[in-house]
């Protein structure tokens, strides 16, 4: 794996901060938010100048129950091969549920949402990435999220399940420390423990992000400064491996270049401290779990290796930092007894995750019953900001109605989404907002029902509206007797 550097996530709203802002190294696009035939300029430039790109994609629901669909990882690939990018990552989440495979209907969380560490949920995801990883031209590294809540039965610490993933199909993992922070607040798991666990050599880059708490829990916002403790779990990672990349994410709430610059300073100053620490050797606890991880290899040093033992669960021979790591995007060998086991469960382990899944989505999104075993109170907070990410962009994917709508806009859309969830992303979902509140006579200001009604019908059909003849007829005639 190239070393990257560091890096800053690539949002049109700080294009131009990025592109004067020195020591960035390399910049992180949203793959979803890039057009492959009409790249941004300022992304051209920066490609120009030797920087690298990489697309990021948050859409494929690489850990839901179905399998990845081919449509996305084409479009993904198109990306890659524009971008000239050495790597590609995703996520580990689903993100839609129901369909076929539960005979319920599908719907989309809009938002990343946890895998139940499972036997069912790792064999299911070991198969989507191995299909992700034939469909794409590079590299796949995939990423930890952050969680507010947490699956009954889970079977492995998050370390145990990402070591046995990259174990059992080579891929190069993406580590979020704000998201090991987010889950050690909201599900008390600790960090320092789960980075033990991990096959270090399998890092391909790190990611470091701000957040915030209320009421005892941590939102993952990327919306505000990186706080110390994330950056404490930082400078841990860096005393055990010198990470190929670290790059800031900013979603929003985009502060001044210089805070920024900030932000990057801090976080170049954590890796120095870890790299230092790791210089000098600083011992450090590890639980017997974390010990049998890769990491545990390279602060013993190579005359004193790991124990072989695999982690909890592991069915067959676990890599460790002393054997051979697995080539870039490679399957590691010696993986048949593994891969065996995962073709011959998959289907039942497939079906059973898919009607979990289907259920916690639906208590999420259109408030049918919590499956049992969940916190209630955590998916009602969970419920409450999913419903909120799906109001602020629905407002960014469609800023005409807020404009139209008010100060009415969030509450309208609040009181819709509870009992219409999202089915086929957000630009629909602007369309169904709208088109529900017209049909049920919601609106009392017949010039704002009159405009909606307008923005509405520009949209719904098979093409704009105004692009039609005899609209493009009316409102010229229109525009003439107005001149009179």
């Amino acid at each position: 794996m190239e070393r990257l550097g560091t890096g800053i996530g690539w949002r049109p709203e700080i294009a131009d901060a990025v592109e004067r802002m020195p020591g960035i190294d390399w910049v992180e696009a949203v793959a979803e938010n890039v057009c492959p035939g009409h790249l941004p300029e300022a992304l051209v430039r920066l490609r120009e100048r030797g920087v690298t790109v990489i697309p990021h994609g948050v859409s494929l629901g690489l850990g839901g129950a179905e399998r990845p669909d081919a449509g996305r990882l084409a479009a993904l690939a198109e990306r890659v091969e524009a971008l000239g990018a050495p790597l590609v990552t995703e996520h580990i989440a689903f993100v839609r549920a129901g369909g076929p495979l539960t005979a319920s209907p599908r719907l989309e969380a809009g938002h990343l949402l946890p895998v139940p560490r499972t036997r069912d949920a790792l064999d299911v995801l070991c198969e989507h990435v191995r299909i992700a990883q034939d469909a794409l031209p590079v590299p796949l590294a995939v990423e930890n999220i952050a969680a507010l809540i947490s699956w009954p039965g889970e079977e492995m610490t998050e370390g145990q399940f990402l070591y046995e993933l990259a174990d059992r199909t080579g891929v190069r993992l993406l580590i979020d420390v704000a998201n090991l922070h987010t889950n050690h607040v909201n599900r008390g798991e600790d960090p320092a423990k789960a980075l033990a666990e991990l096959p270090l050599e399998a890092i391909a880059y790190v990611h470091v992000a701000g957040g915030f708490e209320r009421d005892g829990v941590w939102h993952d916002s990327h919306a505000h400064a990186v706080p110390q403790p994330v950056l404490d779990i930082l400078t841990d990672l860096a005393s055990r491996v010198s990470p190929p990349g670290v790059l800031l994410e900013r979603d929003e709430n985009f502060p001044e270049p210089g805070e920024l610059k900030g932000e990057l300073g801090a976080i170049r100053g954590a890796l120095e401290k870890g790299a230092s620490e790791r210089a000098a050797q600083v011992p450090r606890a590890v639980s017997p779990e974390g010990a049998r991880g890769a990491g545990a290899a390279e602060r013993a040093g190579a005359e004193s290796p790991p124990p072989k033992t695999p982690p909890v669960g592991t069915t067959h021979p676990a890599r460790t930092a002393v054997d051979t790591p697995p080539g870039d995007g490679e399957r590691a060998p010696g993986l048949e007894e593994g891969t065996a086991r995962a073709e011959a469960v998959t289907e039942p382990a497939r079906q059973r995750l898919a009607l979990a899944q289907a259920a916690l989505l639906s208590a999420l999104v259109a408030g049918t019953p919590v499956p049992e075993g969940f916190d209630r109170v955590r998916l009602g907070v969970q419920a409450r900001a999913l419903a909120g990410k799906r109001a602020d962009v629905v407002a960014k994917v469609a800023p005409e109605l807020p404009v139209i709508l008010g100060n009415g806009y969030r509450r309208a859309f609040l009181g819709y989404s509870h009992g219409h969830p999202m089915t086929d992303g957000y630009r629909r979902d602007a369309l169904d907002f709208a088109g529900y509140l017209l049909a049920e006579g919601r609106l009392e200001d017949a010039r704002v029902r009159a405009e909606l009604q307008e923005w509405w019908l520009e949209r719904s059909g098979p093409r704009p509206r105004s692009r039609r003849p005899g609209v493009r007829l009316a409102r010229a005639t229109r525009r003439v007797l107005l001149r009179r």
